[in-house]
């Protein structure tokens, strides 16, 4: 006999997820099998994801409504869900941050979270040893979606350029994620600049800080810990932000410079094929 693990589905929305995908499949009369075959997958997948033993990707949500006829209701879900595995604490950041109309950020070691591409994503999060990495891979790719709806906020970064040059996940993918930053060079809403190690001191020595700007609610400052984010809205500190970002982007490179230098690295340190990928052995 076999056994079928109940789910709450008020628990969380990845509960809420599993419940309603075996409750349609259900009414639909499909076995998992059946079900698995109709979207290109396997049977054991689908009952995964109905016990929440695995967190479902927008893809697979897509073909689950297409296939259960559901209206487009995995395919709005699938956001909330995959939102819901990121920490805990940085939630309420990003719950902000898809609202935001304008990002403005100083990242001194990383490409933003925005900006990443998915095997640098992957490198980054692998040295947190999370307990699920593709879950919470999945959920910062999900952050990325606010940059291709149809009124993205204006985002603005400055990379200290010591990002460029840290190896995160090898060669391939430090050349590959640089390329991705160039390929903003025609985006709109999204502008890069780095600031030059040519700087010296600069207004930000204390580290990153993210500012978000709404239409209608006060604006955000944003920074991390070793551990958790932190965010006010606090006057004060809003103003003293905002000072030292705009020193720091008035420090850094134009855009145009900015890119230059990007392929200027990409070529130079990551270009090589016969180097590619090799990494140091303790």
């Amino acid at each position: 006999m076999v056994h079928t693990v109940e789910l709450d589905p008020s628990a969380s929305p990845l509960d809420y997820f599993g419940w309603e995908l075996r409750r349609l499949r259900e009414a639909s009369g499909l076995s998992q099998n059946q079900l698995g075959d109709i979207i290109f997958c396997t049977g054991s997948l689908i009952g995964q994801v109905e016990t929440t033993k695995k967190v479902p990707t927008r893809e697979f949500s897509e073909r689950i409504d297409a296939a259960l006829g559901t209206g487009g209701m995995f395919s709005r879900l699938i956001g909330l869900v995959l939102r819901s595995q990121l920490p805990t604490w940085f939630q309420p950041y990003a719950q902000m941050e898809a609202i935001a109309t304008y990002i403005s950020t100083f990242q001194t070691q990383l490409v933003h979270g925005l900006i990443q591409t998915e095997a640098y994503a992957r490198a980054v999060l692998a040295t947190g040893m999370p307990d699920d990495l593709e879950g919470l891979l999945a959920a910062r790719m999900e952050r990325q979606r606010i940059l291709t709806r149809e009124r993205p906020p204006l985002t603005w970064v400055v990379l200290d350029e010591a990002a460029l040059y840290r190896p995160i996940g090898g060669r391939t993918v430090m050349r590959r994620q640089l390329a991705h930053l160039l390929d903003f060079a025609d985006n709109r809403s999204v502008r890069i600049q780095v600031l030059p190690f040519g700087a010296g001191e600069h207004a930000s020595l204390d580290g990153s800080f993210t500012l978000l700007r709404f239409d209608d609610d006060p604006d955000i400052i944003y920074t991390e810990d070793l551990i958790s984010g932190h965010m006010t809205a606090n006057p004060d500190t809003v103003k003293e932000a905002a000072f030292r970002y705009s020193h720091v982007q008035a420090t850094a490179l134009s855009v145009g410079d900015s890119a230059a230098l990007i392929a200027r690295v990409m070529e130079e340190r990551y270009g090589d094929p016969s180097r590619a990928d090799r990494r140091a052995v303790a």
